[in-house]
C-alpha cells in the first residue's frame, strides 16, 4: 500500500471497530493491491479481479470525522460514471466531494471501462472479462462492506449514475432489487429498445441485436421496470434544446436528445405498472457535467430521506428475468428449457407465488418455516392441480418444483422463435402449514 493512507489504517483497526467479516468475504477473489490518499476524505484505491483484466481502480469518499466515530455504520451510495469516464470522472469533473460534504454518506465511484459498462460481456457468445457486473456486484460490493463500516443491508444502500452509469444505476437496481433501496438516473440510457440508443452500440456487450436480443432485454431497465418496485426512483433529464442556464447554445445536444427519449420511455413504462418516480424532465439543457452537478446535488436529500426511513423489504413483488437461474429477496428459482427467455416470479402477501415460463421450473422459499413441518401445496401447473405434502428440511425452506409445459425450442425474439409461436405457462403453488 502506497503512502500512510486513511484507509489503510482504518483495516488495522478492523478487530477493535468490529468490522463485517464472513466465510464469503474470505472466499471473495478481489484482491487490494494499494491504496492513495488524496485528502482528508478521498481514497483511491486499485484491484484485481479474474471478471476484469489489469488493474481496476475505485475512488472512495468518506464522511467527515469517519476516522473519530470508530462505532458508528453509515449508509453507502454507489456513484456511477458515464462513456469515455473513469472512476476520477465524479471527484474530478462532477465536483461529488464538495456536494457530497457534510452528508454522513459513504460514496463509492467504481471503474467500468470508457464504454459498455455495467454487465458482462458477450464476446462473441463465449463471455469472459469484462464481467462487470459480476466485480461491482459480487465482488466491489461485499469488499466494501467487508472493510468499512456500513450499514450493510438494503435499507442502507443506494445507486446513481449519469448516462450510461445511469443505464448501470437502474439495470443494477432492476436486476438487484434487493440490494438497493434507491437508484437515481441522470441523463441515463435506460431504453435500450429506443433505437436512437447511442450508449451500448457494440455487438461485444450484448452480442448482436438480431439474434441476441433477449440478452439486451435482459439488462435493460425499460423491461424490468416491473422489478423496482419497491425502490425509491429518481429520474432526471434534459431534452437538448439550447436555453437551459448551461447550454447548449445554438444548436442541439443530440445526446441529451437521444437520452431524453429513452427516460421519457422509461417513466412512462413505471407510470403505465404505477411505480412511483420522483421525474425531473427540467426542459432545455444539455449532456453536460453542470447538469449532473444539480442532479446529484438534488437528489441527495431523497436518498439520506430514503437511509433515515428506513422500509423494509416488499412482502409481495415481480421479479423478471432471462437467467435459468436466480436469486432475490432470498427466493431462489431454477430452470430447465431449451433456450433463453424471459421467465416471472411473482410472490403474493401469503404463502402463495406464480411462476411463468416453459419447461420445468424449481422454486425454493425463503428460510421462514420451522425446520421439520409438514406442508401442504397445491400446484396448478401444466399437468392440472394438485394437492402434495412436503417436509421443510434443515434450512427452513421449502422446495416445490412445477411444469410450465414443453420448453421452447428457440430463443426469444428470435425469427424462429416468433415463426414457431413462442408459448410462455403459468403456474401457480400455496403453501399451508399442516397441523
Amino acid at each position: 500500500m502506497s503512502g500512510p493512507p486513511a484507509l489503510r489504517r482504518l483495516l488495522l483497526a478492523a478487530a477493535a471497530t468490529a468490522l463485517i467479516w464472513s466465510p464469503a468475504a474470505a472466499a471473495n477473489p478481489l484482491r487490494l493491491i494499494s491504496t492513495t490518499r488524496l485528502n482528508a476524505r478521498l481514497e483511491q484505491l486499485a484491484f484485481r479481479t479474474p471478471a476484469v483484466r489489469g488493474v481496476t481502480d475505485v475512488r472512495i469518499l468518506l464522511p467527515r470525522g469517519y476516522g473519530l466515530k470508530r462505532r458508528r455504520r453509515y449508509p453507502v451510495l454507489y456513484l456511477l460514471h458515464g462513456a469515455l469516464d473513469d472512476d476520477t470522472a465524479w471527484t474530478v469533473k462532477g465536483d461529488a466531494e464538495a456536494i457530497t460534504a457534510g452528508y454522513p454518506l459513504i460514496v463509492v465511484m467504481p471503474d467500468s471501462g470508457t464504454s459498455g459498462g455495467y454487465t458482462n460481456w458477450y464476446n462473441d457468445g463465449h463471455g469472459g472479462p469484462p464481467e462487470w457486473e459480476t466485480y461491482h456486484i459480487d465482488q466491489l460490493i461485499p469488499w466494501i462492506d467487508a472493510h468499512l463500516r456500513t450499514r450493510a443491508i438494503r435499507a442502507g444502500r443506494a445507486i446513481a449514475g449519469l448516462s450510461m452509469g445511469g443505464f448501470g444505476a437502474m439495470s443494477y437496481a432492476a436486476r438487484h432489487p434487493d440490494l438497493f433501496a434507491a437508484a437515481a438516473s441522470f441523463s441515463g440510457a435506460v431504453d435500450t429498445n429506443n433505437r436512437l440508443d447511442i450508449a451500448v452500440t457494440a455487438p461485444a456487450v450484448f452480442g448482436p441485436r438480431a439474434t441476441e436480443q433477449v440478452i439486451w432485454r435482459a439488462h435493460n431497465p425499460w423491461d424490468l421496470a416491473a422489478n423496482l418496485r419497491g425502490v425509491n426512483l429518481t429520474i432526471r433529464t434534459g431534452n437538448g434544446l439550447p436555453g437551459g442556464p448551461f447550454g447548449p447554445v445554438g444548436t442541439p445536444d443530440v445526446v441529451e436528445e437521444a437520452v431524453h427519449s429513452m427516460s421519457v420511455a422509461f417513466h412512462s413504462r413505471l407510470v403505465a405498472l404505477h411505480i412511483p418516480t420522483v421525474w425531473d424532465d427540467y426542459g432545455p439543457g444539455g449532456h453536460d457535467w453542470p447538469y449532473w452537478q444539480r442532479d446529484l446535488r438534488q437528489t441527495l436529500p431523497t436518498l439520506m430521506s430514503v437511509f433515515d426511513h428506513p422500509k423494509p423489504p416488499p412482502a409481495a413483488f415481480t421479479y423478471t428475468a432471462v437467467a435459468p437461474h436466480y436469486s432475490v429477496y432470498g427466493w431462489t428459482v431454477s430452470l430447465r428449457r431449451r433456450a433463453l427467455e424471459f421467465s416471472t416470479l411473482r410472490v403474493g402477501r401469503g404463502a402463495a407465488f406464480l411462476l411463468s415460463g416453459s419447461g420445468r421450473g424449481t422454486v425454493i422459499t425463503p428460510s421462514r418455516y420451522r425446520p421439520g413441518r409438514r406442508l401442504r401445496v397445491l400446484v396448478r401447473d401444466a399437468r392440472g392441480t394438485a394437492q402434495r405434502e412436503l417436509r421443510v428440511g434443515r434450512s427452513g425452506r421449502a422446495r416445490i418444483t412445477v411444469s410450465l409445459g414443453p420448453s421452447n425450442r428457440y430463443q426469444q425474439y428470435t425469427p424462429l422463435a416468433e415463426a414457431h409461436r413462442h408459448r410462455s405457462v403459468v403456474a401457480t403453488v400455496r403453501l399451508s402449514p399442516l397441523p
